[in-house]
């Protein structure tokens, strides 16, 4: 478990005290300084650090609880919240959840990886800048051995430096991002395509037939984090939410 350093939470003198400490906490999570699984000090240290007194210090701990950026464990402690995997259809979706949500066994093949700068082609599907350093991968998931979606993704390197280090031999890259990165927005776009014939061979079906593209972009704040494009297969997938008016249900 990652540790932290208390002179790292610091305030800006602007609005009551408790707040201070919510907003200087969340944003060492959200710019990543403190990732998934951080220890947060306790609350007596926290007091003693800011010289503030427990109730503020927990009032601004209940707060980031409920925002759901800190997980609070009587006995374990409190430690930085691993973004949420799913809110709604469309939300940040983990492919290996959700195969074994169909009773089917899981398996991932990456088929391809380039680090560096983008090929022209590849700036514009995805609409990056030919400077910026990336992880372009191209990985086929697989439900009971069956071709289940075929994923083309890149990874801002500046924002996720440790992706360039990370091989993506034992967890698929969409899993490992939700462990390892932050996100504070994110975009979807879902669409029909017909199958081109590489991605009809790699999926096992014909070219021509129809598959739902789902193109999904994260940013932490400004800071582009990854976009991807996931080719489903038409005819063996329906996507189903159920939702309130304040969110899934």
């Amino acid at each position: 478990m990652a540790q932290t350093r208390l002179d790292a939470v610091r305030l800006d003198g602007t609005g009551p005290i408790y707040d201070q400490i919510r907003r200087a906490i969340r944003d060492l999570i959200l710019y990543g300084t403190w990732p998934p699984g951080t220890s947060v000090p306790p609350e007596h240290a926290l007091m003693e650090q800011l010289g503030a007194s427990r109730m503020t210090v927990h009032r601004a701990l209940v707060q980031l609880a409920r925002e759901g950026l800190i997980t609070r464990r009587r006995r374990s402690g409190t430690v930085v919240a691993s973004p949420p995997t799913t809110h709604a259809m469309l939300d940040i979706l983990s492919i290996p959840a959700e195969v074994e949500r169909l009773g089917q066994r899981y398996a991932f093949e990456a088929l391809a990886r380039h680090d560096g700068r983008p090929t022209p082609e590849l700036a514009l599907r995805f609409g990056l800048k030919r400077g910026e350093r990336i992880a372009h991968l191209v990985t086929l998931h697989r439900a009971d051995e069956r071709p289940h979606v075929l994923e083309e993704r890149v990874i801002h390197l500046a924002t996720v430096p440790t992706a360039a280090g990370e091989d993506f031999a034992e967890t698929p890259p969409g899993d490992w991002l939700l462990k390892h990165s932050l996100w504070s927005q994110a975009e979807h776009a879902i669409s029909a395509i017909p199958a081109e014939p590489d991605d009809a061979a790699l999926l096992d079906i014909a070219p021509g037939e129809a598959c739902l593209l789902i193109e999904r972009r994260t940013w932490n704040h400004e800071a582009p984090v990854t976009a991807v494009r996931l080719l489903y297969p038409g005819s063996r997938h329906r996507f189903v939410g159920r939702f309130g008016p304040y969110g899934a249900v």
